[in-house]
């Protein structure tokens, strides 16, 4: 090897490494858009079987039973915002006329009831609050910050929500636009196996998808019903929020456990806890108990068996590698992705024994 291709060796793989640093680089920049496509390619899944089932049983046509699905999910997004406005507003219209004193005294009240109710040591619940870092370095001036920030969030909800809105429309609208979008990259000759591919990835994450706005949806009507049972304040944003929560793997239904436990308490904040809070709380805690029952027997069987086709432990450890490295975002990509892999896998890599294991199902 003489001087001269040593040289040129060198220098495209330093221009190879240029141009896969320029290209992360890139997708950094336009992560927010990324995100958007992906959120519109997750409506598109669900919504395809719709658009589907209005264009051949109703005979509905394409473009408005495209643009049926969008209202739907539109009025969905427009139902979350009229139910947590008013309740933010109705919140903040009680701070400002909420007497200090009386809330600290039904704060130590509880504590004493709680502290007779377990025989512990007496602990003045706002000393510690005042005592703790957190009220020590609270600065007023973060008040006007945090109201700005408010603002700028609400401005770029707005923008992505006309984004998302505008991108699942063609995705919807086209179903092979993505699928001519994809072919872009295909070796010729492999277009076929590109399209089995990509076809294989989107009934299966339909499947899956579709499986999960049921999950939460079921969940969300038994939250619903558990806490007008027992008269908690604000119970359809309660059990959104704590239905929502279902999402993340494992870790979601534990915060959303103390979270209820947290709402249940407050909503009774001044009344005897061995008499009010604690019967109440524990009530809750059982229908929440139970209804986590319903959908661990029930409804994750359901969406992981028909629509991932996974054995559960493969989905346990899964999820937590995804989540040891990735973080709560991990967790809650970590079975869309592994589906499209294994898809991919048996498609490209079907002569290796553990890829035939793994992807029997498929």
């Amino acid at each position: 090897m003489n001087a001269k291709t040593f040289s040129y060796g060198i220098l495209r793989a330093l221009g190879i490494l240029l141009g896969i640093f320029l290209l992360l680089f890139f997708l950094f920049k336009i992560q927010s858009v990324l995100v958007y496509i992906a959120i519109a390619g997750v409506i598109s899944l669900i919504g395809r079987p719709v658009v589907i089932f209005l264009r051949s049983w109703l005979k509905v046509p394409n473009l408005a039973a495209v643009i049926i699905v969008l209202l739907f999910v539109l009025a969905i997004f427009i139902g979350i915002i009229l139910v947590f406005v008013p309740i933010v507003i109705e919140q903040s219209h009680h701070l400002g006329q909420i007497d200090v004193e009386a809330f600290k005294k039904d704060i130590n009240l509880m504590n004493e009831q709680i502290n007779d109710y377990l025989g512990v040591e007496d602990i003045n619940l706002m000393e510690s609050l005042k005592k703790s870092e957190l009220a020590q370095s609270f600065d007023v001036n973060l008040i006007p910050k945090f109201l700005n920030s408010v603002f700028g969030i609400l401005g770029a909800t707005l923008i992505a929500v006309f984004s998302i809105m505008f991108i699942s429309f063609f995705l919807l609208k086209d179903s092979k636009l993505m699928l001519n979008s994809i072919l872009v990259f295909a070796n010729k000759g492999e277009e076929d196996k590109f399209q089995r591919v990509f076809n294989k990835i989107k009934i299966l994450l339909s499947r899956y998808f579709v499986g999960l706005t049921m999950q939460v949806f079921v969940l969300f009507v038994l939250y619903f019903i558990l806490l007008s049972i027992y008269e908690i304040n604000n119970p359809l944003a309660i059990a959104f929020i704590c239905a929502f929560l279902n999402l993340v793997p494992y870790l979601g239904p534990i915060f959303a456990g103390m979270l209820m436990a947290l709402f249940v308490i407050s909503s009774n904040l001044g009344a005897d806890f061995q008499v009010v809070i604690l019967p109440k709380l524990i009530f809750v805690m059982m229908g929440y108990s139970i209804s986590q029952l319903i959908d661990n027997l029930i409804s994750q069987p359901l969406i992981f068996g028909a629509s991932v086709r996974s054995h559960p432990l493969e989905i346990f450890l899964i999820i937590l590698i995804s989540g040891l490295l990735f973080g709560i975002i991990g967790m809650v990509v970590a079975i869309p992705f592994y589906t499209a892999l294994k898809v991919i896998a048996k498609e490209s890599l079907s002569e290796y024994k553990i890829v035939k294991r793994l992807t029997r199902d498929l």
